[in-house]
């Protein structure tokens, strides 16, 4: 039984966001131009017109969340620069290592590999010369709790009401650790008044197991989504595998109101077909809500049109992540005013 809401009432809630135009969902903020994270990236995605702004959370040694999409800090700041001791027996440097004091002295460059390379070489690019090493900045790493009221006041000043879609990254982990981010989040949400159906909020999470406790054990009353990857990425301890099937569905269905899969599992690009999880995602009455459509990261031989065609018209998906909200809302624009015509 989907959770404490009486069917009619669900059907109805469902029914609204299925039929409603697909949400852009800032992923990571305006991603595509500016660090991740940052709040500088919010106030961008804000600006693009996002409906959503995406926030993964990890905590700090003070058990404080702080907005970073992994738990590691070598890849998006200068953490070996200022504190070249500070790693693990693994040569990593981890969040939960540090006070929210020390991580707020790092600077936020763009993403790199663990060998230093950018990612996306063609993104926001750091000064690089002698004098300056690469990663110098003056974005910062920012609080959960800071984002909220960022968005908040931007909303209230704007007049928009654009949402929060927040991610619980490596529950299982943090926990090894000492620590339960997802009941640190939600007495966060609840201090905000979020925590219910009808805020502007989904909560989000790659492993099933902390969906399900979210929604069962620490009674959570937004709307949740799970996350689906692939089992070879570890992201956690679930069979994606199943999830994917009719019976994984009902099993999500039950504790979530959506799926995030990625977007190869929704179509296959080398026979150029969708596959069936969109579709029997809707008949579990899940929304769909895939990640990450990328400009300058494209399927070979396709174009950004191509894939939001694919996306929005054939897939019909209920929303998209995005590094390029600008982008994704230019398409819809242009979308919804042809049907006018």
């Amino acid at each position: 039984m989907l959770y404490k809401l009486p069917l009619l009432l669900w059907l109805c809630l469902f029914c609204t966001q299925l039929f409603a135009k697909p949400i852009v969902i800032a992923h990571r903020g305006a991603s595509g131009y500016l660090p991740e994270h940052t709040l500088e990236a919010a106030v961008l995605a804000f600006s693009q017109g996002a409906d959503f702004i995406e926030q993964d959370l990890v905590l700090s040694k003070d058990l404080i969340p702080v907005v970073l999409h992994d738990i590691h800090l070598e890849t998006v700041t200068n953490v070996e620069q200022v504190f070249p001791e500070r790693h693990r027996a693994d040569g990593r440097y981890y969040a939960m290592d540090f006070t929210l004091a020390e991580l707020q002295t790092l600077n936020v460059h763009e993403r790199t590999t663990e060998q230093g390379k950018q990612v996306f070489p063609h993104r926001y690019q750091e000064p690089r010369n002698k004098e300056r090493y690469h990663g110098q900045s003056s974005f910062k790493i920012v609080t959960f709790e800071q984002q909220i009221n960022l968005i908040q006041q931007l909303n209230r000043q704007f007049n928009r009401d654009v949402g929060l879609y927040v991610e619980i990254k490596s529950p299982l982990w943090h926990q090894k650790n000492g620590a339960d981010l997802s009941q640190i989040t939600l007495n966060i949400l609840r201090k905000y008044n979020l925590d219910n159906m009808d805020s502007h909020v989904y909560l989000q999470c790659f492993d099933f197991a902390e969906t399900q406790r979210l929604r069962n054990d620490l009674q959570a009353k937004v709307k949740l989504i799970q996350l689906i990857g692939e089992n070879s990425w570890q992201e956690s301890e679930s069979d994606y595998d199943y999830l994917k099937t009719a019976q994984g569905l009902k099993a999500i269905a039950k504790v979530a109101q959506g799926l995030g899969p990625w977007i190869p599992q929704l179509f296959n690009f080398q026979q150029n077909k969708s596959t069936d999880l969109l579709v029997n995602a809707h008949q579990a009455g899940l929304l769909v809500h895939p990640y990450t459509f990328r400009k300058d990261d494209l399927p070979q031989s396709y174009s950004s049109e191509q894939m939001l065609d694919i996306l929005f018209k054939d897939l019909q998906v209920d929303g998209v992540f995005t590094d390029f909200t600008d982008v994704v809302k230019e398409y819809l624009d242009k979308k919804e005013k042809n049907v006018q015509d």
